[in-house]
């Protein structure tokens, strides 16, 4: 088992150390890093097993939809994602999207959305998806073009969505919309659409380095019904941030999870390769090397469950959970090169733990808020507080 003393931190009640025990326990047995070519089947797999298991109950809110609790515990999702991560980045990905595909949900579905919607996704019968991006909107959400027009009793969406993880197997999609209350971020609303909706087609699958299903969405002259909205018209931007900020933390906690498992990857290669008459842990380079990597991991891992746990007490966490994902996935990815350049050669063979590792951990620097974006939030929240100077 991996070192979990970190559970000692004062961040986690008794739940919380028996949730992230069983939960390693039951990835050892249930979850392997080595999956296969067809990785839709693969991510469905998961999602079901997930959900057979009770663990997907952590990703929704409400004890009669199937939730774990009354809200979402960040400290629990992220201790399931670290842990998922640190066996199988297909796992956390499988976990993670039930979350956030659902998330807007749980925030602001009504009693029969989240009925319909949130009972089969906790039970891994129902896989979703957040479709927010698109060609020419990412960071800048006021930038959206897809647009939904009232018909009637129904809108009609009409655009495209892009990146949208998930895409091509979702059961149903949290779609972000143009609606035109007002201009900017204030005309946008968000609509749950069925996979088999009329004038919903996956336009293109979309191949990147660390294999997850993903997709490009079309929308044409695709009809819902009103009761298909989520929260009040031209709210939908509320709607996104508030479900960004419930999972924008636990991105940091895969990340860990990542870094963990790059970090016992090196102490293993240090302790058994070979060279000069002793092994590689025996140079101090090597050592010097490996005590930075556990500092990185350590200091990201108190950021995020510093976030986590003002979360759920209640704080607001913008700033905290932009220091703990900028922090965690810069950190991830700097202990992971260093992991594979102490494999050598062997560190860039494909299908080596530390290989698929580098491809991982690259996509999570960038999605849900890129470095630079979450810069700028930090820096945006350090002014807001900053006090008025007078000119001299």
């Amino acid at each position: 088992m991996a070192d979990l003393s970190y559970l000692e931190w004062p961040f986690f009640e008794p739940r919380h150390r028996e949730l992230a025990v069983a939960l390693d326990a039951w990835t050892a047995t249930h979850v392997t890093n080595a999956h296969g070519p067809d990785v839709d089947a693969d991510c469905r797999a998961l999602v079901r097993a997930l959900g057979r298991d009770g663990w997907l109950r952590h990703a929704v809110a409400g004890a009669a939809h199937g939730g774990m609790g009354e809200v979402i515990d960040t400290r629990a999702v992220c201790l399931i994602r670290e842990t998922l991560a640190r066996h199988s980045g297909l796992a956390d990905f499988a976990f993670a999207m039930q979350g956030l595909g659902s998330g807007a949900i749980s925030l602001h579905g009504t009693p029969e959305q989240r009925n319909r919607y949130l009972v089969p996704v906790a039970a891994g019968d129902a896989i979703s998806a957040f479709a927010l991006s698109e060609p020419e909107a990412g960071s800048d959400v006021a930038a959206l073009a897809c647009a939904a027009r009232v018909d009637g009793d129904d809108y009609v969406l009409d655009g495209e969505k892009t990146w949208i993880s998930n895409g091509g197997i979702a059961d149903f999609y949290v779609v972000f919309a143009r609606t035109g209350e007002a201009p900017g971020a204030r005309g946008i609303t968000a609509f749950v659409v069925d996979a088999d909706t009329p004038g919903l087609e996956v336009a293109e699958r979309i191949e990147v380095i660390a294999p997850h299903p993903l997709a490009r969405l079309r929308f044409d002259a695709c009809r819902i019904p009103a009761s298909q909205r989520l929260g009040a018209a031209g709210e939908g931007f509320k709607v996104a941030m508030r479900t960004l900020d419930i999972f924008r933390t636990s991105v940091a906690a895969a990340a860990l999870g990542f870094a963990r498992r790059a970090l016992d990857e090196a102490l293993t290669r240090a302790t058994t390769r070979r060279m000069f008459n002793g092994v590689l842990a025996d140079f101090q380079l090597t050592q010097a090397k490996l005590a930075q990597m556990a500092t990185a991991i350590d200091s990201a891992a108190l950021l995020t469950y510093r976030a986590a746990w003002l979360r759920d007490q209640g704080s607001s966490v913008t700033r905290e959970a932009a220091m703990a994902k900028m922090t965690a996935t810069e950190n991830a990815q700097w202990v992971i090169d260093s992991a594979v350049q102490m494999f050598g050669g062997l560190g860039v063979v494909s299908g080596q733990p530390v290989e698929k590792l580098y491809r991982e951990i690259r996509s999570l620097r960038i999605y849900e808020g890129a470095t630079e974006v979450q810069q700028l939030i930090i820096a945006r929240e350090l002014l807001r507080s900053a006090p008025t100077l007078s000119a001299v």
